[in-house]
């Protein structure tokens, strides 16, 4: 087996504590948590079957990726490749972690290491130093992790073509692609599909686009996962001629991609799988719309970890029982999440939800199936003002949405990868955008976990009048200060309270006679 380096320490339990995890399989760790097997040369995740392999035989990593630069291969029996990721990195804040969540959302498929590098005003040299350091591998080497398993999920799962599940997935040839995945899995791919569905594709090792591709894929999560939650969030705020719900489990909406429209249709099996259905105007456009999807239904949480925090609190922990796999509803656009937020100031659902149809109707772009593509910034920030009060603005919420357009077509970064407290600063500079707004940006459309809006009206409701609340109304300060003890996950308590609140206004409303 080749070099094996130090093992980074930043975001791992100790050795001990560590092998505890392996010795008991827990699967708490998985995802959080690899161990490199110096004995066999590859390495697995903790829940692992096999027999576990002595201390002085384990190397432990936070990250798939390092274990991968130390010279070990995926286990073929735990399939560590095929986890989920992790949201213990989203509530970082510094460098490392913002490199992490932009590579992870395919930054370097876009701009190369240097492009990511000068995204974070940082030198190329800085950035391997940080992430080796925290991660134990480059910024390449994540990268090249990310498409690993991207293309092991479609070799898995698709009938597609050697040839198609390397483009599909980022790679920039077919020698390429076999080199990766010989290192990450110890064999060429053409030998890992587990069923004859299709024979390895013949063609050239570097090939052009592939146009309407349709695939249907099963999207990973740590179990459980409350699809009622999400559902009820997504279905209520649908946006019409945006978003399409075919029946109460399932939801269908564009999102605009570099190679054309990419039809998206989420469905929740009964048995607890979930299954996207896709119509790409390229193949090349795949690993990006995953991401984006990913990040819309918050795939890659670990609600045992979240609720291991929240649960001994009094008021938060019989909400956790109740709903153990609650997630936090993302967004496939943060501009459009921004929008939303701006449209839905001081309004009910409902009449944020029409004046945002009027939106995508006047200025989305036309696209397939019947649905359009939400607004672009610059073409909203064209509009102006004057304009924007057409689809029934007051004149303050049409400036507000104008200079937001604006600011985002001027470079705002409303990214993952973006400095969060940059930001929040920009946010909140643009008149008509105030605390309530930037913290729901925050969390929705950056992907910030431990956000607690505590300017929401429903939020300090909820805190005081819930059950093991406070039993008398807070300020903004003392709702900020009774959260405090739930960070890292203030995100995850915020949306137990809302989705509590919502529960017991609907039970408590009149029932028609």
């Amino acid at each position: 087996m080749g070099r094996v380096p130090p093992t980074p320490a930043s975001t791992l339990p100790e050795p001990g504590a560590a092998y505890r995890a392996i010795s008991g399989r827990d699967p708490r760790f998985d995802g959080r948590l690899f161990v490199g097997v110096l004995s066999t040369g590859i390495y697995c995740r903790p829940s692992c079957p096999a027999r576990t392999p002595l201390p002085q035989n384990c190397r432990f990593y936070p990250a798939a990726a390092a274990a991968v630069a130390a010279g070990f291969r995926a286990c073929r029996r735990c399939r560590p490749d095929s986890l989920p990721g992790s949201r213990e990195w989203d509530a970082r804040g510094d460098l490392a972690a913002r490199a992490l969540r932009a590579i992870a959302d395919g930054a370097i498929d876009r701009s190369g290491v240097g492009g990511l590098a000068d995204s974070l005003h940082v030198s190329t040299r800085q950035l391997h130093r940080i992430l080796v350091a925290e991660v134990g591998a480059s910024a390449l080497q994540l990268a090249r992790t990310r498409r690993a398993q991207l293309a092991r999920m479609l070799i898995d799962q698709t009938a597609l073509s050697m040839i198609d599940v390397a483009f599909a997935a980022g790679f920039a040839s077919l020698r390429q692609f076999n080199d990766v995945m010989r290192e990450e899995f110890g064999a060429p791919p053409s030998t890992l599909r587990r069923s004859p569905g299709s024979r390895p594709g013949r063609g050239t090792a570097d090939r052009a686009p592939v146009d309407t591709a349709e695939l249907t894929l099963r999207l990973r999560y740590v179990a459980p996962y409350d699809a009622a939650g999400w559902l009820a969030h997504v279905v209520g705020r649908a946006i019409p001629g945006l978003e399409r719900v075919d029946d109460e489990r399932t939801v269908t909406r564009l999102l605009a991609a570099p190679g054309g429209p990419a039809r998206v249709t989420i469905a929740f099996d009964p048995g607890g799988k979930i299954v996207a259905r896709l119509a790409l105007a390229d193949l090349g456009d795949l690993a990006g719309v995953v991401v984006r999807i990913r990040r819309w239904l918050d795939l890659d949480a670990d609600p045992g970890l979240v609720g291991s925090a929240l649960c001994a609190d009094p008021l938060l922990g019989p909400l956790v029982a109740r709903r153990p796999g609650l997630r936090i509803p993302g967004t496939t656009d943060p501009f459009e999440l921004a929008v939303r937020a701006v449209l839905g100031q001081q309004i009910s659902v409902a009449g944020a939800r029409t004046l945002a149809g009027r939106l995508v109707a006047a200025y989305g772009a036309p696209g397939v199936d019947g649905l359009r593509l939400f607004p672009e910034a610059a073409v909203l920030a064209a509009a102006g003002p004057d304009e924007l009060r057409g689809i029934g603005l007051t004149g303050a919420r049409a400036g507000t949405l104008a200079r937001l357009a604006a600011a985002v077509a001027g470079g705002l970064p409303l990214t993952v990868g973006a400095d969060r407290a940059q930001v929040r600063a920009g946010l909140l500079a643009l008149p008509g955008i105030g605390p309530w707004t930037a913290d729901y940006v925050a969390l929705r459309a950056l992907g910030d976990p431990d956000v607690f809006p505590a300017g929401d009206l429903v939020l300090r409701k909820a805190l005081a009048d819930l059950p093991g609340g406070a039993g008398h109304p807070l300020d903004i300060a003392a709702a900020t200060r009774r959260a405090a003890a739930w960070s890292p996950w203030r995100g995850y308590a915020a949306q137990h309270l809302w989705t509590a609140w919502s529960a017991r206004v609907a039970a408590d409303a009149p029932v028609p006679a």
